[in-house]
C-alpha cells in the first residue's frame, strides 16, 4: 500500500509530508475533508446508508502536527442518520464536518428535468504519475479534448473549467481508500476550479459541501464548474460531480479574497 498521509498514534493521527497544502504551512483543505469523512465513516454507519451530504468547515489553519478526532451521532432515524466529525488540534476545534446519510430504497418511475453537462473524457495518462505524488488533477478548459496535469488549462482563465481527480494515496495508514473519503477529497477542489479566473487563483476556501446521490464508482471524480458569484472580497461556486457513468452530485465552495502570491501550490505535476 503506498505512503498514507496519515499514521495512528495512540489516539492521534500525525499528518506526513504531503499533507501540506497551498497556503502556507498548513494541511490542504482536501486532505482535512477526507480525514473528516474517513472518522466520520469509522464511527459505524450501516450498508443501507447512502452518504448524500458532507459539508465541511475549515475553521482554522490545520498545522501539520499531530490532531485528534471526535465524532457525534446528532441524529438516527429509520431513514436517516446525522453524524458530526470534528478535528482537534492543540485543544482547539479546527476544522468540522457534518454528514447526512439517507436510507436506500426503491427509486420513483418517471423522468426528471435536469441541465445537460458535457464532462471531458477520463485521462489515459493515469498510471505514468511520480512516486511522490498525493494527488493529481487533470484540468480542462473549454477545449474538453485538451487535457493538462495539473491546472494549467485553468492559468488565467475566464472560461469554465472541468477537471478529473484522482487519489494515490490512503487517508491513514493500513486503511484502503473508500468512495466517500474520495468524495469528501475531491470536493475541495471545488473552491478552485470555480473561483480561478484571469487573475489566478485569488480565493481561499472557507469550507465546501457535496451532495450525492450515489457513491462515485472507481477512482476518478470529475467537476464541471456550474457557477462563480462575488462581491468584496467574498465568492461562492459551485460545479456538478461526475465518476465513469455520469453525473453523481454536486458541490460547492465559498471562500474569501487573498493575495495574488498567496497561492504556492506543495506539489507539481509533471
Amino acid at each position: 500500500m503506498p505512503e498514507a498521509f496519515f499514521t495512528v498514534d495512540g489516539d492521534s493521527y500525525l499528518p506526513g509530508p504531503m499533507a501540506r497544502g497551498p497556503w502556507g504551512a498548513a494541511m490542504a483543505g482536501q486532505i482535512v475533508g477526507g480525514l473528516l469523512a474517513w472518522g466520520i465513516e469509522r464511527s459505524g454507519i450501516e450498508p443501507d446508508l447512502q452518504p448524500a451530504r458532507v459539508t465541511v468547515d475549515l475553521l482554522r489553519p490545520v498545522l501539520l502536527e499531530p490532531v485528534q478526532i471526535q465524532t457525534s451521532v446528532q441524529r438516527e432515524g429509520r431513514r436517516i442518520k446525522l453524524v458530526d466529525g470534528m478535528i482537534m488540534q492543540n485543544g482547539k476545534t479546527v476544522a468540522r464536518a457534518g454528514a447526512l446519510f439517507l436510507r436506500r430504497g426503491d427509486h420513483p418511475d418517471g423522468e426528471v428535468w435536469s441541465a445537460p453537462v458535457q464532462m471531458p473524457p477520463i485521462p489515459t495518462d493515469s498510471e505514468q504519475f511520480p512516486a511522490d505524488i498525493p494527488f493529481l488533477i487533470w484540468g480542462y478548459g473549454t477545449a474538453l479534448q485538451k487535457e493538462s496535469r495539473g491546472v494549467a488549462a485553468w492559468e488565467q482563465s475566464g472560461s469554465q473549467k472541468f477537471a478529473w481527480t484522482r487519489i494515490f494515496r490512503p487517508m491513514v495508514r493500513g486503511h484502503p481508500i473508500t468512495p466517500f473519503v474520495r468524495l469528501a477529497f475531491a470536493g475541495d477542489v471545488t473552491s478552485s476550479l470555480t473561483h480561478w479566473g484571469t487573475g489566478g487563483l485569488r480565493y481561499i476556501n472557507a469550507d465546501y459541501a457535496v451532495t450525492a446521490s450515489r457513491l462515485p464508482d472507481g477512482e476518478y471524480i470529475g467537476l464541471a464548474a456550474q457557477s462563480h458569484y462575488g462581491t468584496a472580497g467574498v465568492a461562492t461556486g459551485s460545479a456538478t460531480l461526475f465518476d465513469r457513468h455520469g453525473p453523481i452530485g454536486t458541490s460547492s465552495a465559498l471562500a474569501l479574497a487573498q493575495p495574488g502570491d498567496a497561492f504556492k501550490p506543495a506539489f507539481t505535476a509533471v
